[in-house]
Formats: C-alpha cells, structure tokens, sequence
C-alpha cells in the first residue's frame, strides 16, 4: 500500500494545460495506476484461472458420477427384473404346491365321506329293503308272515 507522501504526489496538482511550467511536469495518472493495480490485477487473472479450473473439474467429475449413477440404476433395474422373475416363478411354484397339497385333503375327505355313506348305506340296505317289501307286501294284502319283518 502506497504511503502517505506518494498519496500527497498523486494529489499535487499540476499546471494547467499548456507548455510546461517551470514549477513541475504534469503527472502520468494512467501508468501510475497501471502500475499500482498490476500485481493484484495480475493475481486476479490468476484466481479467475484457477476458478474456471476447479468449475471445469467439479463439472468433469459430475457428470463422470452422473453416468456412473445411471449405470448402476440401470443394473439395479435389470437385477430387479430378473429377480421378480425368479420370484414370481418360486411363488407360482409355492401356489401349486399348496393348492394340489389342497387337492389331496379335498380329495381325501370327499373318499372318506364316501367310503362312510357306502358303509352306511351297506348297513341299512337289508332293513330298508324289508321294510319297503313289507309295505309292498301290504298294500298288495298279502298276510304279514309273508311279509317279513317292519
């Protein structure tokens, strides 16, 4: 930072135009102030590089995670997809399974039920069939030892 004494040159006024004074030679503004803003200027342009440097890089590596991101939700998609797959196919197998485990209870039950109505059935064949000879026997008036027991 410029001291006080050249704070006082740069404010010391010259003559006024035209030819030169005997007291002095009008000052050169511009190149003072050129040469006074040069350096920080200077080191100005060189944060402005290292600025769009950084930008370049951040920008660079951004879209380097971009692609990197979208190929690994591209292989998540696909990996998802081919599980759902599996998945879908484990759980129809599962179902079946169930379903024909369903079958053969359904299908045992109603054999069951069958075998026990055919028992029954089998039972009480010979009492129903002289009970019905019997009232066949009696509405034709046939005498009741020929008509067998009620």
């Amino acid at each position: 930072m410029p001291g006080f004494r050249e704070f006082r040159i740069r404010l010391r006024p010259a003559g006024s135009p035209g030819p030169a004074a005997p007291g002095g030679v009008p000052a050169d503004r511009s190149g003072e102030l050129e040469t006074e803003l040069r350096p920080p200027l200077t080191r100005l342009d060189d944060t402005a590089a290292e600025a769009d440097r950084i930008r370049y890089e951040a920008a660079r590596e951004a879209d380097e995670r971009r692609r990197t991101a979208q190929r690994q939700a591209e292989e998540t998609v696909r990996a998802a997809r081919a599980r759902a797959l599996d998945v879908r196919n484990e759980t129809a197998a599962r179902i079946r399974r169930e379903a024909a485990a369903e079958a053969e209870r359904a299908d045992a039950a109603s054999r069951r039920e069958t075998e026990a109505l055919r028992a029954r059935a089998h039972a009480r064949t010979p009492v129903l069939a002289a009970r019905i000879v019997a009232r066949v026997a009696a509405g034709l008036g046939l005498p009741a030892e020929r008509r067998g027991p009620e």
